[in-house]
């Protein structure tokens, strides 16, 4: 699970891994699998150092791999 922060106050990287689950799976079988994002999660440490989580969109990137072309996006919003 990679986070990347729309928009904000201070450069971000493109992708933050913040979450992931080895699963193995036979050929054709399905499993759901839960992974918790927290406020902390999306936080970063604004320019005069203060930890912050900004409002805005960010994109929840979930796949396979940190290729874009493995990966599903799912907008997040935070108020």
């Amino acid at each position: 699970l990679y986070v990347r922060d729309r928009a904000s106050s201070v450069t971000r990287p493109v992708k933050e891994l913040k979450g992931f689950a080895p699963v193995r799976l036979a050929a054709g079988e399905k499993r759901t699998v839960t992974l918790e994002i927290t406020p902390e999660q999306l936080g970063f440490h604004t320019i005069d150092l203060t930890w912050k989580v900004e409002p805005g969109a960010f994109d929840l990137l979930l796949g396979t791999s940190s290729r874009d072309e493995d990966l599903q996006k799912v907008v997040l919003l935070v108020t």
